[in-house]
């Protein structure tokens, strides 16, 4: 009797990063539409390494909070009285409700349940007809913490106590662009929408710039040139590449006042792609960013934000800028929700495989290498 045994999609993985990257092909359909490699993503990936909450400005009071999902697990990040932004746990102590939903400012954490009530640091400050159960300790029911760190700005979260500090695993990033401080932007704009995509085929699509003249015709594609286009070796953390805008956008260069930077670098746009889903567009000017999390294998999270630099902030026809930007960025976010829900549609064909990559999504092999690094084959 003979025996069938099919390769795992991350025996896969690790089979597509095992070639130079001269000989690379795309990943393998199966890591983009698997429950079960999306399973093994959550335990390897997101319950591990560090999520992306959003900017730390945009908490800007005590009782200030957001909500978000970690690897199935509810989250709560909020500014607490010590003016710190710390994360807990997002589940009742008692029966395991749900606490605060989406985002907004709050003097308690009340359950909705049975309105047991948590001080803003987690610890619970009371709950109802309790006085006879002997076993009850207020004391003992604190909502668990959860790392929380601010990274150049960037509210950082991780389920992993073991995690290196951002400061350090992502090091590389200031030593790359020293004269760029990301924690002197100002976030304007947020918004969270979901796609009908795998959340790597989104984050891939950040990553190169090859789809620009094509899939963004109609908006960015014709200010930025594929030979122009500069595709570095990136780090363990994350990747990285940059483009050279022209004037069409002026808030895309250094303001008129600024003399820190020269040359090519007051027209220079970043694209940073910091492991695992923080996908972070930055220019002299402004910055935009999503922070994404799977939904599933065919749909993603998207957290999208934007903002300025403190120069640009200050200028009188800051409004006007960014008005414009935001629509532009608008349109942008259109152009690729059509193109990666195509991808993804395709993805699930019968006929669809894997081509060959360009020298210009070294960046996306690179991505595939981090995915292999953490998870098993």
């Amino acid at each position: 009797m003979n025996q069938h045994h099919s390769i795992t999609p991350a025996a896969e993985l690790h089979a597509n990063v095992s070639v130079p990257f001269n000989q690379a092909h795309a990943m393998p359909k199966s890591l983009y539409t698997s429950d079960a490699f999306l399973a093994a993503e959550q335990k390897y990936i997101f319950a591990q390494d560090w999520l992306c909450a959003g900017r730390a400005e945009t908490l800007a009071n005590p009782g200030d909070y957001l909500t978000m999902q970690i690897a199935g697990e509810p989250v709560i990040v909020l500014r607490d009285r010590d003016n710190q932004i710390r994360a807990m746990s997002n589940v009742c102590r008692h029966r395991m409700s749900t606490l605060l939903q989406s985002r907004g400012t709050t003097r308690a954490i009340v359950c909705p349940y049975h309105a047991w009530t948590y001080n803003l640091d987690g610890t619970l400050r009371g709950a109802a007809a309790m006085t006879l159960n002997e076993g009850f300790c207020k004391d003992q029911l604190s909502l668990p913490q959860i790392r929380c760190q601010i990274w150049q700005g960037w509210i950082m979260v991780s389920l992993n106590p073991d995690a290196p500090d951002p400061e350090i695993a992502l090091a590389d990033v200031r030593d790359l662009i020293p004269n760029l401080d990301m924690s002197t932007y100002t976030e304007t704009y947020q918004e969270s929408f979901n796609w009908a995509t795998n959340w790597k085929v989104l984050a891939e699509n950040f990553m190169e710039s090859y789809h620009l003249p094509m899939c963004h015709a109609g908006t960015i594609g014709g200010a930025s040139k594929l030979d122009e286009m500069i595709c570095p070796e990136g780090t363990e953390a994350f990747n990285y590449h940059w483009i050279l805008k022209n004037d069409s956008v002026p808030l895309a260069l250094a303001h008129p006042a600024n003399t820190t930077l020269q040359g090519d670098d007051r027209r220079k746009t970043w694209l940073l792609a910091i492991y695992p889903s923080l996908l972070i567009t930055l220019t002299p000017g402004y910055f935009w960013y999503l922070s994404l999390t799977p939904d599933g294998p065919g749909r993603v999270n998207v957290l999208f934000g934007m903002g300025m630099s403190a120069d640009w902030l200050a200028d009188p026809k800051a409004p006007a800028h960014l008005a414009k930007v935001k629509a532009l960025l608008d349109d942008v976010n259109a152009e690729d929700k059509g193109c990666t829900e195509k991808v993804y549609r395709g993805l699930l064909s019968g006929m669809g495989t894997p081509g060959p990559l360009s020298h210009l999504e070294r960046p996306n092999f690179e991505f595939a290498q981090y995915l292999a690094s953490r998870i098993p084959a």
